[in-house]
């Protein structure tokens, strides 16, 4: 283990603390009929948060509004059932002693017409204009985008009565909250609009609102992301200022973490100011932000994972690289997907040295809820 210790270091967010650096990614699985995890899903994080995964990040649980799912199977934080679902799924998790956050989520334009569990509710936007420049909806009014920042600080607030040690706003990827931050799709000219300030002010809301309604230790991550599920090139700032202003809007809002989501986490967010060898994102926005980050982006996950190790090429980078740059505290946890979703013991196996036992990312994977 003495090679990777720094991962299974405890880390202490507000009051609560993890027992080691390693999170579980979000990850949409469409196991829960209906919007309501059942016992399946509770077996599925319990079964990581005994085998040294520090935080288990729920995949995305949709808000109370029509169109914030594509897929009925995905789980939601709204209805009665669905609520108990995760009473259950969160007690399985504390009694394995592990901490769990729900990802609270509106897919937004990302959904495609007629689909869900509300296939004729219109899709919340800031503009109802698609990335492209294609109108489809009007764009929503100051009520409208009231509803919405109340639909996801209600969600917040249902966390904490739910048991849940945390909660996360998705704030990435090309979802509704990233729409708002995305000058693509959100040309409003209120306060929602404009500057990358005041496009931030969506997400703001939403913290500040939920801040008044959780307990003051209960911890509220950001999860944010440069690129977007359909556009792999986009930025949202191209200068270290324009991060620093976005990250700015956020401290003042009350969140107490920022989740960056990089392709892939070794690569330098400024090249041009600190080389290839760089800060990554999680490492800027802690710098710019003073707040704690967590990196994701391919951690653990390669055709040749295990040479890896060795030393020997590999499409990603060794596990010893995230490691040396926890250790020089350029971010505070390190979020692992795939090689989780794969192997609920992945992180245990990495603690007790048992690399030989790693094994190659299957996409068959998906397919299971194990």
């Amino acid at each position: 283990m003495s090679e990777f210790a720094a991962l299974f270091t405890p880390f202490t967010l507000k009051n609560t603390t993890f027992s080691s650096r390693i999170a579980m990614a979000p990850m949409t699985r469409s196991f829960s009929p209906g919007g309501i995890p059942g016992e399946n899903v509770a077996d599925y994080y319990a079964r990581r948060a005994e085998a040294d995964v520090g935080l288990l990040i729920t995949e995305g649980t949709t808000v109370s509004r029509g169109g914030a799912s594509f897929d009925p199977n995905i789980p939601n934080i709204h209805t009665e059932n669905a609520i108990a679902g995760w009473k259950n799924v969160v007690d399985r998790v504390h009694a394995v002693s592990g901490k769990i956050a729900p990802q609270i989520w509106h897919v937004g334009m990302a959904r495609k017409p007629g689909t869900g569990p509300d296939p004729d509710a219109q899709s919340d936007s800031p503009s109802g204009i698609t990335y492209k420049g294609k109108s489809v909806y009007d764009a929503p009014t100051l009520d409208d985008v009231d509803a919405m920042i109340e639909a996801f600080v209600d969600a917040i607030e249902v966390a904490e009565k739910t048991g849940f040690d945390c909660a996360e706003i998705h704030g990435a990827h090309g979802y509704l909250v990233d729409e708002f931050f995305w000058s693509a799709m959100n040309v409003r000219d209120d306060k929602y609009g404009g500057s990358i300030a005041s496009r931030a002010q969506f997400a703001a809301e939403i913290v500040s609102r939920a801040r008044k309604r959780v307990s003051p230790d209960f911890p509220i991550i950001l999860r944010m992301s440069q690129w977007k599920q359909f556009d792999y090139e986009a930025r949202l700032f191209t200068t270290p200022q324009e991060f620093e202003e976005f990250l700015k809007v956020m401290v003042d809002a009350g969140v107490d973490c920022v989740h960056c989501s990089q392709r892939r986490y070794w690569e330098p967010e400024f090249p041009e100011i600190d080389g290839e060898n760089g800060l990554n994102c999680a490492g800027w926005a802690k710098k710019l932000s003073g707040l704690p980050t967590i990196t994701v982006g391919s951690v653990g996950l390669a055709s040749e994972f295990t040479g890896a190790f060795r030393g020997q090429g590999s499409k990603t980078r060794p596990l010893s690289d995230v490691v040396e740059r926890l250790e020089r505290e350029e971010f505070d946890m390190v979020a692992v997907g795939r090689a989780l979703l794969q192997d609920p013991y992945w992180a245990q196996k990495v603690k007790e040295g048992r690399l030989a036992e790693l094994k190659d990312y299957s996409a068959d994977a998906l397919k299971t809820l194990f």
